[in-house]
């Protein structure tokens, strides 16, 4: 256990160089963000007129109007195609950088939108997977909230690496998810705890980053309080678009040794050998 807690940090740290290199990556969990906000504001007039936007929003109540349901899966099929679109752009980024490159923005999104057959296909099976956990949720406030969420984590879990996939094998939805599980069952414990080690990271950025603000309150100054605060904001956003940038680079990392044995440039190769020798000896 203690090997993987060193072998996640060790993962974390190296990705954080990599994003060192390449900063631009941060900008697509950006464009992501923005267009989720484009996605729900497009959503709210439909919502509002279906008479049931308070059900839609309360996820323990099923709507009564069968237009709501058709609603929440368009939703749910825009929202999620935006978020792997992006996805699909950094990942392929990461695996430049990886192979030797030095990716641009544009090679993302030029990748991301030669795949978007399989993009389509992923987005309607997240939807229909969506509208499915949100009816067995709404049927009881305790059995389907526990059933649900004990559904939802184990298809977190089974598709942790369809994005990689779709980028580098390209193919339809289902193929994604069977190659997703072959190749979490030999990394679960390095995917897991890298990914910890992530959030260990992010969680002490975020109590730095609320120095500002204490010290605009110790000063006792209103424009130092509202700029210590202006700052904490910004390097809030700074800090959630550098975690989401790191997670999809360890996870492209890990897939790429995983599935071709192939070691990443920037990362140590004797680590992700000790890291994944169980699995693949």
């Amino acid at each position: 256990m203690f090997r993987r807690l060193s072998n996640g940090w060790h993962l974390a740290q190296q990705s954080l160089q990599v994003l060192r290199l390449d900063k631009e990556l941060m900008l697509f969990p950006f464009m992501s963000g923005l267009a989720c906000l484009m996605v729900l504001a497009s959503f709210i007039v439909p919502f509002w007129l279906s008479g049931e936007v308070q059900v839609i929003l309360n996820d323990h109540q099923a709507p009564q109007n069968p237009l709501a349901y058709v609603l929440l899966f368009a939703f749910y099929f825009v929202n999620y195609f935006v978020i792997v679109f992006f996805n699909v752009g950094l990942v392929e980024c990461a695996i430049i950088r990886f192979r030797g490159g030095d990716p641009t923005v544009g090679d993302g999104l030029r990748a991301a939108t030669e795949r978007l057959p399989q993009i389509v296909g992923w987005a309607l099976v997240s939807a229909t997977v969506g509208v499915i956990l949100r009816v067995i949720e709404s049927q009881s406030e305790k059995v389907g909230q526990f059933v649900a969420g004990l559904f939802g984590m184990a298809w977190g879990a089974a598709t942790y690496f369809v994005v990689p996939v779709l980028v580098i094998e390209k193919v339809g939805p289902i193929d994604a998810v069977k190659r997703s599980f072959a190749i979490l069952r030999k990394t679960w414990g390095e995917a897991l705890t890298a990914n910890f080690s992530i959030g260990l990271f992010v969680f002490a950025a975020y109590l730095l980053s609320v120095v500002p603000t204490v010290v605009g309150v110790l000063v006792a100054d209103v424009k130092g309080l509202i700029a210590g605060g202006v700052i904490t904001v910004a390097l809030w956003i700074i800090i959630a678009l550098a975690a989401a940038a790191l997670n999809s680079i360890v996870l492209a990392a890990t897939y790429l040794y995983a599935a071709e044995g192939v070691v990443p440039q920037q990362f140590d190769a004797r680590l992700l050998k000790e890291a994944f020798r169980a699995k693949r000896g």
